[in-house]
Order: structure tokens, then C-alpha cells, then sequence
């Protein structure tokens, strides 16, 4: 169907961390992942609010990029040494995150798509600061007014990035309204992964027919990490959807530990109960739960696990 170098994870902040990138190899354990957006000046300050989404990745299964974000050369290359010396198969330099803390106050993220001549300064740096691949990823543009992606493009590649990523939506958009792939022209020269509402084989099967070098599955995600499996076509949706939901639960209370652990967790047991019956008062129950005990016991009843 799909290589498994053609359909990727996305970069989700406070979602792909170990334990969620754990799930999502049960299912698809040879294609790309990406980690949470990681801010360079917390990584090589090594703030304790950083370590959350930094790990050593060597021992992690598969090829894992790390995306950092920033908005100064030296530090994003200083950030870039420290995830390839602890196994990071790639480097993404984000350059579409659309949040004003982001991409106005810092500078970083989706501004750099407003500042190429930075944006060609932090990718060579990045470029000769490490000796695994750099990709950038980033979105059509600002604004409509200003749907200068492939410009953008061209700067990755003249300062020496290998591929990248394209969310088809502006920054204004933010994630409101469709995504929209624009046709890769012949002159691109970069491959391009498509990104924004993939969500099955019909949207990946429509992105190589626009040019697209593959696929990146981002919100489809949630409460689903089989999904990449399933469009690569070595998995199924599991029968016993609860038994993933525990798992992944073990997973995040033994990477977190049980006070931080629970809290994060809420979230994705609300995402995996989506569209289930009785799914709303499920997810009350959880956003009241403090012990690991009674969170797996209501997790259990509610998807039926006989052994759990």
C-alpha cells in the first residue's frame, strides 16, 4: 500500500511523548515519529519543564525525528547536538507553530515564515551542527496574503535541509476550516510530506496524486494510535479497544508517575471513549479520579475488560 517511510506521526504538543509514541509502535514500529515541539533555550538550559518531552531516544524502536523551536542560530544548533548525541534519527525545525506565544512573542515557529533570511541563517546552523538529516515544518504561509511556502522552500534547500513538512492551512487559519494541499509543482526542490487532515489511505492516496513525497497523520491520532498502522496496512483497529486504553495508562503512570500521570492521562481516556455510548458520563467519572486504582477499574467496566 504505503512504504513505511512515506506516512508519519506529527509533532503534537503534550501528546507525543514516550508513552504515546510507545502505543503508536505496538501498531506501526518502522515509521517515522516525531516528538513534542521542544523549545531549544529549555533544552540547553535543561529546565526542569523541558525534560517532560526530552528523552534519550536510543533505545526507542524505529526512526524518531525531534523537533525543536527557537528563534536564535547558535542555540537551535546547540539544541540540535544535544537530541542527535541521544539518538534523534533526524532534526525538524519548526517553522509553522501558529500560537502567539510562539510565533509573536518568541519570534519562532510560524514568524519564520515572515523571515526567510532568518529562517535560512537557523536551518544552516542546525545543518552543520549535526550530522543526521534537517527537515523544516511549516504552512502555506502567514496570511492568504502571503502564500510564500515554496519560497520557503527554496531557502530549505539552498541552506541545506533534506526534506519538509506542509500543513495546509495560513497561520491566520490557525486549525479553523479545511486543510488545503496545494499541487507540488515540478520546480519544488524538496520532498514534501503533506500534512493537515490525514486521516486514512483516501487523503494519503490524494496527497501522492498532488506531488507529495508522503503523508503526516496529526489529530487523527488521538484516541487511535493504530491508525498508522492501519494505513500503512500492517494493523487493524484492536478488538478490545480497552486493553490499549490500560496499557497506555500503565504506560504514562510509570513514565510520570501517579500524581502527574493521572492528569495528562485524562485527556487521551476522554479521546479513545469518543463517539461510545455513555461516553460523556465516562469522562466525568475520570476528571474526578485521583487514584490509579479506581481510574483502571473505571477504565475497565467501561470498556468491559473481563481480566483487568
Amino acid at each position: 500500500m504505503f512504504t513505511n517511510n512515506q506516512i508519519f506521526a506529527a509533532p503534537l504538543a503534550g501528546i507525543t511523548d514516550r508513552p504515546f509514541r510507545t502505543m503508536v509502535r505496538k501498531f506501526s514500529p518502522d515509521v517515522p515519529l516525531v516528538t513534542e515541539m521542544i523549545s531549544c533555550h529549555s533544552l540547553v538550559q535543561m529546565r526542569r519543564g523541558c525534560i517532560r518531552n526530552f528523552d534519550n531516544y536510543r533505545d526507542e524502536v524505529g526512526p524518531i525525528g525531534a523537533q525543536i523551536f527557537g528563534a536564535e542560530p547558535d542555540i537551535m544548533a546547540n539544541a540540535a547536538r544535544i537530541l542527535a548525541d541521544n539518538g534523534a534519527s533526524w532534526i525538524d525545525i519548526n517553522m509553522g507553530c501558529p500560537v502567539p506565544k510562539v510565533a509573536t512573542r518568541a519570534g519562532a515557529g510560524a514568524h519564520l515564515m515572515r523571515d526567510h533570511i532568518l529562517a535560512g541563517k537557523i536551518i544552516s546552523a542546525v545543518v552543520h551542527a549535526v550530522d543526521i538529516p534537517v527537515s523544516i515544518k511549516t504552512r502555506l504561509g502567514w496570511d492568504d496574503d502571503h502564500r510564500d511556502w515554496l519560497d520557503l522552500m527554496h531557502v530549505a534547500h539552498d541552506f541545506g535541509a533534506r526534506f519538509a513538512t506542509l500543513h495546509g492551512r495560513t497561520r491566520a487559519q490557525l486549525y479553523v476550516g479545511p486543510a488545503q494541499l496545494p499541487q507540488i509543482p515540478s520546480d519544488c526542490p524538496l520532498p514534501i510530506i503533506a500534512n493537515g487532515d490525514i486521516a486514512n489511505v483516501a487523503h494519503v492516496t490524494d496527497a501522492l496524486g498532488r506531488g507529495y513525497a508522503g503523508a503526516m497523520v496529526g489529530r487523527a491520532m488521538l484516541g487511535a494510535p493504530w491508525i498508522l498502522g492501519v494505513i500503512c496496512g500492517a494493523a487493524k483497529r484492536p478488538e478490545n479497544v480497552g486493553e490499549i486504553v490500560l496499557e497506555h495508562l500503565e504506560n504514562t503512570l510509570e513514565y510520570y508517575g501517579v500524581q502527574a500521570g493521572i492528569p495528562l492521562f485524562r485527556k487521551h481516556a476522554a479521546w479513545y471513549s469518543a463517539g461510545i455510548a455513555n461516553s460523556s458520563e465516562f469522562r466525568i467519572r475520570v476528571n474526578s479520579i485521583t487514584d490509579a486504582g479506581a481510574l483502571k477499574k473505571t477504565i475497565s467496566e467501561f470498556w468491559g475488560c473481563v481480566d483487568a
